[in-house]
């Protein structure tokens, strides 16, 4: 029996005391953090006072000047929750899976993801430049990210724009737009839409800018330990999310990618009841890449598939991926 299994047969008890949910203190990651707090709520006929959301600065939402990589990658959005997990002071930690390291700390367990939202990007470009595509967008227009995998296929289908540095929380960046700071930028149309802001923007068809792995879905992670807890989480995990995330970060782990990595991966399920999953790695410049699929029908299928986008690689893109 796999430790999930094992756990999961264990009865579910009503906790005594409130639930605590940890969560980055970000407006987009409070919204998250509250739906979370709703599915457990429905799924347990649980007393909203049963539940308690302590939200927490992370170190990356304090970095603004800087890329990610530069600075300690990924783990700068988990490790105040990390932390206060580790410790007791909270029992759930919610999360943008985007924003997660693929190898994770064996501490913790990731015992339910929500049902994801809608994966891709959308254009958001400021007043008085009218751009529903890329390909819309000013000769030399500024387009602000902090993404990798953004800039280089922004790169790759227009040369002539010029990517810059781009942080902070959505409204951070949209400010900084609506300053004249940049003329444009690529959101997570997801973000958008847990924030209301569903009129705000163009959304980028997913064969044109193929999503970052993870990207829509939102996870809970507990204790390795805390049986209980994550009994709780399992009731409101959504399978076919967690099933389509986990082979994306499977690539992910497989191609030994960082934050410096240009990857792009989005597993979907046809109607056919199969799950595919569309890949594509990249060079800084976006001039070289390659792209490939697969079909997900058991361990080891998304590895391959990392294996053979490597494989088949120049070494402009190899270079960034650990092989």
């Amino acid at each position: 029996m796999t430790l999930a299994e094992d756990m999961a047969s264990i009865p579910l008890p009503t906790p005594a005391t409130p639930l605590r949910i940890g969560t980055r203190a970000s407006p987009l990651a409070l919204a998250q953090a509250h739906m979370a707090a709703v599915a457990l709520k429905k799924a347990h006929a649980l007393d909203p006072a049963a539940l308690e959301i302590v939200p927490m600065t992370a170190t990356g939402d304090k970095i603004q000047d800087r890329a990610l990589a530069e600075v300690g990658g990924k783990a700068l959005w988990t490790r105040e929750l990390d932390a206060a997990l580790d410790a007791g002071d909270i029992d759930i930690a919610v999360h943008s899976l985007k924003d997660v390291e693929t190898l994770r700390d064996a501490r913790f367990v990731l015992g339910a993801m929500l049902e994801r939202a809608d994966p891709r990007d959308r254009l958001v470009a400021r007043e008085g430049i009218d751009a529903g595509a890329i390909a819309d967008l000013p000769h030399g227009a500024r387009l602000g990210t902090s993404s990798p995998r953004r800039a280089a296929q922004v790169r790759r289908l227009r040369p002539d724009l010029v990517t810059t540095l781009l942080r902070g929380n959505v409204q951070t960046r949209l400010a900084k737009l609506a300053a004249g700071e940049v003329d444009a930028t690529l959101l997570a149309a997801a973000g958008l839409d847990r924030l209301g802001m569903h009129d705000i923007g163009s959304v980028q068809a997913a064969d044109l800018l193929l999503p970052a792995a993870s990207q829509g879905a939102i996870g809970i992670e507990c204790r390795a330990d805390d049986a209980a807890t994550f009994g709780l989480l399992k009731a409101v995990d959504h399978g076919p999310t967690h099933h389509a995330v986990a082979a994306e970060r499977a690539l992910l782990a497989a191609l030994g990618g960082d934050c410096r990595s240009p990857v792009a991966a989005h597993a979907a399920w046809r109607d056919d009841g199969s799950l595919r999953l569309d890949a594509e790695i990249y060079s800084d410049d976006g001039a070289e890449h390659v792209a490939g699929h697969a079909i997900i029908a058991g361990e080891g299928d998304a590895e391959a598939l990392a294996h053979r986008l490597l494989g088949d690689a120049p070494d402009a893109v190899r270079r960034l991926f650990a092989v």
